[in-house]
């Protein structure tokens, strides 16, 4: 119902109802805006209250808030000097690995050279080595060569020293068949000069000397002349059993001086 419209009234009762229902709307709805006032009153101390209790819970937890930022604020600038000094500590500590990594680099680079000059110097030595290794064999080979060489020239020479012996000993036999000789012509000489004898007693006498002759040791020299007596007497005409005459006896002489005379030579070509 609006007020600005004031219907109009019939009578003066119908006027008094309708101010004293208007006034009694107005009244309840008083009576509801102060009840609901007092309840706003109450409700707003409430929320005072609580709101008095969270502002100092508040308040108390800005102020340790404050102190827990002064505290952090604190840290982090103990962090920001540490940092910094840090920061100062591996800035010089770089600039030293900076350092020693040029070093180790140039170290690097050397070593790298280094191990190239040692793989040619291995190649060097490998090629050396084998040069080395062909070059012993060659000189094993001249070795075995000179060793079998040597040998042969030593069993040459064992043999020039037996033959040397053996011609030695021919020698020393010879001169005593020379002198034996020598002293045998004298006496055949003497008994011719002295007188004629019988062919039958030079027989006799030249068997005697063969037989002498013949009873000398068995060296090597009297083995070659009774091999040379036999073949004397064969060519002239006697039997094994024969005596040899002083003309086969001088033969086989000369024949034994010719055989010593090439031995000698054969020597000396040795």
């Amino acid at each position: 119902m609006e007020l600005d419209v004031i219907p109009k009234f019939s009578s003066k009762d119908e006027e008094i109802d309708f101010w004293k229902a208007l006034s009694l709307k107005y009244k309840k709805s008083c009576q509801d805006a102060q009840d609901e006032l007092l309840e706003f009153q109450e409700g707003s101390r409430e929320l005072e209250a609580e709101l008095e209790a969270q502002l100092g819970q508040a308040e108390h937890r800005i102020k340790d808030l404050q102190s827990e930022n002064n505290r952090l604020k604190n840290e982090v600038d103990n962090l920001k000097e540490k940092l910094e000094q840090q920061y100062s500590q591996s800035y010089k500590q770089i600039s030293v690995l900076e350092d020693d990594l040029g070093q180790t680099r140039s170290i690097k680079e050397q070593l790298h050279k280094y191990v190239r000059e040692l793989e040619q110097s291995n190649d060097d030595l490998e090629r050396a080595k084998r040069a080395t290794i062909v070059s012993l064999e060659n000189f094993e080979q001249r070795l075995n060569q000179a060793i079998e060489r040597n040998a042969f020239l030593e069993s040459e020479l064992d043999e020039k020293e037996s033959l040397l012996v053996s011609v030695q000993r021919l020698k020393d036999e010879a001169r005593d068949l020379r002198q034996e000789l020598a002293v045998r012509e004298r006496q055949v000489d003497s008994t011719r000069m002295s007188a004629p004898s019988s062919p039958t007693q030079d027989n006799v006498k030249m068997d005697s000397a063969v037989q002498a002759s013949l009873s000398l040791p068995a060296t090597p020299l009297s083995k070659g002349l009774d091999n040379v007596f036999a073949t004397t007497a064969l060519s002239n005409g006697y039997g094994s059993n024969s005596p040899l005459t002083p003309s086969a006896r001088i033969s086989a002489l000369n024949i034994v001086s010719d055989l010593l005379r090439k031995v000698g030579r054969l020597l000396l070509l040795l």
